[in-house]
């Protein structure tokens, strides 16, 4: 598993380079579906966005990869396991090289049963099973919006393939539902979003996401940082043509990300389980992307979705080393003055906590910047929406500051009998936090 996910990232680095010195990678393998004048083809596009998705994929695979060989040692799942991971990674891997919006859904798919056989990976657990269904079934209701949206293309445009879709969006006729004329373009993107909303955990679909901590800590970051919950950001970006003809479903999409930013961020402020903590700031981060998404900042989100990639899987990996050394616990109040014990976790779960509270010089302050003087330069709306970042940005900080001290500072707040409970990761967990 190891191996074949490593090679994936070297020839992900190889398609970025190619793509980089100005060659779009785009190949149709084979006819898949033939009925009359309608034809599907299995075929992969790598253009700028597949590459940096790639890239961002395949290498915090890896390092999750390596990490669960820790991790998981001793548990009695641990090959199937590493099946559901392999399977995790080649769904994400098919939506993001897709060239048309059938595979594209079919990876889209895919990613959700992954999601649901990770989650509920302790299934004897009742919370972990639960938790399972809950993030299946929230999927599907978003799910149902996102296949109506693909319907309605091809009924629109007679074809599902992107670059024939995105040539002719400009010629997309109105459409009459309930007496008023609406822009068959403005449905096609809501429903897309529906799709996005379920997927990247966005209010009100956000339901599913922190009790998806039920499952192993290393599949925690999988999912926020590489996998599912960017795949939403990713189809928004995708779909800009589409989107940047519909001001309305724009507006739209800034306003949720925004609200989901603020909302999720004053919940992670109260919570107590460190798991808890880290899956409400990436709804919070969530919320970044998508209020750039709206407000037409592409670039900017796609920036801070790669930069949150890697902060993001760092905070969990780095939760996944205390959680390991406290034997289970996940309780913050009764962590504490773990420095002393943990000094590679430390120092590199404080690198995490800087770059997400946007500390100038760590990469969240770059993104999350970006992001902020779009929002800013976008008028009245977008001026409210950069009044919700910042204030964000700053309970951002607080939080994650506030789980910094609470486990590492301060005295060990545990009996003495229990005080050289804990210890420092192995070398296969602590390498890929490094």
């Amino acid at each position: 598993s190891i191996l074949s996910v490593f090679a994936s990232l070297i020839l992900s680095i190889m398609a970025f380079r190619d793509v980089y010195m100005g060659n779009r990678i785009h190949y149709k393998i084979y006819d898949w579906i033939i009925s009359g004048n309608f034809t599907i083809k299995i075929g992969f596009l790598i253009d700028e966005l597949t590459a940096i998705m790639l890239i961002v994929v395949t290498s915090i695979s890896t390092l999750v990869f390596i990490y669960s060989i820790g991790y998981m040692h001793g548990d009695k799942g641990y090959y199937r396991y590493y099946a559901y991971l392999n399977l995790f990674v080649f769904s994400m891997l098919t939506l993001v090289m897709a060239d048309n919006f059938l595979l594209l859904y079919l990876g889209w798919e895919a990613v959700g049963l992954s999601s649901y056989l990770l989650i509920g990976f302790w299934f004897e657990k009742p919370s972990a099973a639960n938790a399972g269904k809950k993030a299946f079934i929230v999927n599907r209701v978003g799910d149902f919006g996102f296949s109506l949206g693909i319907i309605m293309i091809f009924l629109t445009f007679s074809t599902l393939d992107y670059m024939d879709v995105f040539k002719m969006v400009e010629s997309a006729k109105s459409i009459n539902i309930f007496g008023h004329e609406m822009s068959s373009v403005t449905i096609i993107c809501l429903l897309l979003f529906c799709g996005a909303m379920g997927k990247s955990a966005q209010f009100p679909l956000h339901v599913w996401l922190p009790d998806a901590m039920e499952g192993p800590t290393p599949v925690s970051a999988l999912i926020h940082a590489a996998t599912m919950v960017t795949a939403g950001v990713y189809l928004v970006a995708r779909c800009n043509p589409m989107f940047g003809l519909s001001e309305f479903a724009l507006s739209l999409v800034s306003i949720v990300g925004g609200f989901t930013a603020i909302f999720a961020a004053t919940i992670a402020l109260v919570q107590v389980d460190i798991k808890r903590i880290i899956a409400y700031s990436t709804l919070s981060q969530l919320g970044y992307m998508f209020l750039s998404l709206g407000v037409g900042a592409y670039t900017a989100a796609i920036f801070h979705l790669f930069t949150h990639a890697y902060f993001k899987a760092l905070l969990f990996l780095g939760a996944g080393s205390i959680i390991h050394a406290m034997d289970n616990e996940m309780d913050i109040r009764k962590m504490g003055g773990l420095k002393r014990y943990m000094p590679i976790t430390y120092w590199t779960f404080l690198i995490a906590s800087l770059s997400i509270s946007g500390i100038p010089g760590f990469a969240g302050f770059f993104s999350k910047d970006a992001i902020l003087w779009s929002a800013y330069k976008h008028g009245t709306l977008g001026f409210i929406l950069w009044m919700v970042g910042v204030f964000t940005a700053l309970l951002t900080a607080f939080y994650s500051f506030r789980l910094f001290f609470m486990v590492f500072h301060g005295d060990f707040r545990q009996s003495e009998d229990l005080e050289k409970l804990p210890h420092e990761s192995p070398l296969v967990m602590t390498i890929p936090l490094i």
